[in-house]
């Protein structure tokens, strides 16, 4: 890639009169050596993946194999036909949809890690509901993910996209900054707008510790991804208001590593920390680890003769 932070990223959409997506297609096109038609073909698959786990996730059976989750996206899109909600309507659409990606991970369904598993209903959630909303095709949307992808790989190579090395702020995190910086971008707003979008949100994420109970991805992974999408779209509106980050958002990343660093080990996806710790956590867990033995001891009992 021609570009290590974002503010370079910034500077060469500035100078080429490009927008991030642009820039990022191109630049991938050329490192892999596969055309941009292609490149844009296949990202337009996952496009069609993320729309189509939202469609499950509110439609289908998505309860966990753990059965500690599933069915709480189709809870706020039923409340949400009740009348006017609180955080309203297109904020809570989107908090829906990506609570409906996230249990279509947990109940093992085909989501695409945006970008890991741990997050993957942000951005989603946030794109499918603006779709809708604005009425844009899915050209459109596709390009989003390119900027996404732009915005994920400069944090990823400059902190760190995974739980167990930054705490969830690497993961929940980077999609909340990845789904601001894209919807700006989406809504016409500059590459400068959109970094400043990405600070704002990661800003407000720093320090957010990796705490999955009985170290699956469901609690509290699914509602941080609801709540996410939220986030997402507040700092987005933020940047387009013309509300800039005052640190830089390359320095806010820089950050991440630093917290990511500090941060205990039990706060890392370890389990030993955090919510998974509090007494309900832990006798979810122990009713978890009876459950799998008896399964295990029942499979391999034999077969009782007629």
């Amino acid at each position: 890639m021609r570009f290590e932070t974002l503010e370079q990223l910034a500077d060469i959409c500035r100078q080429e009169n490009k927008t991030i997506a642009e820039v990022m297609l191109e630049d991938q096109a050329r490192e892999t050596g596969v055309s941009p038609e292609e490149v844009f073909r296949q990202m337009a698959e996952y496009y069609g993946v993320m729309k189509e786990a939202v469609r499950q996730g509110l439609t289908g059976n998505t309860k966990s194999r753990s059965g500690l989750t599933g069915g709480d996206a189709k809870k706020v899109s039923d409340y949400m036909q009740q009348g006017e909600t609180s955080l309203g309507g297109p904020a809570a659409e989107a908090m829906a949809y990506a609570l409906a990606v996230s249990e279509v991970n947990a109940s093992m369904g085909r989501i695409i890690a945006t970008p890991t598993a741990g997050s993957c209903g942000i951005i989603p959630g946030v794109f499918v509901s603006a779709q809708e909303r604005f009425g844009w095709e899915d050209e459109h949307l596709v390009k989003g993910l390119f900027c996404a992808g732009a915005i994920g790989y400069v944090i990823a190579n400059n902190a760190s996209i995974s739980g167990a090395e930054g705490g969830c702020q690497a993961e929940v995190g980077s999609a909340i900054g990845m789904a601001a910086g894209a919807m700006v971008e989406l809504r016409g707003g500059t590459a400068q707008q959109a970094v400043h979008a990405v600070g704002l949100a990661l800003k407000n994420c720093l320090g957010l510790i990796c705490d999955p109970v009985a170290g699956l991805v469901e609690i509290p992974c699914i509602v941080r991804n609801g709540l996410g999408a939220v986030t997402a779209l507040a700092a987005s509106d933020m940047a387009l208001a013309g509300v800039g980050s005052v640190i830089p958002a390359d320095e806010v990343i820089g950050v991440m590593l630093e917290v990511g660093s500090a941060m205990p080990a039990k706060h890392r996806e370890t389990g030993k920390g955090g919510l998974a710790q509090t007494p309900t956590g832990r006798k979810l867990t122990k009713e978890l680890v009876e459950q799998r033995r008896r399964k295990a001891k029942e499979a391999k009992a034999p077969a009782k003769e007629d």
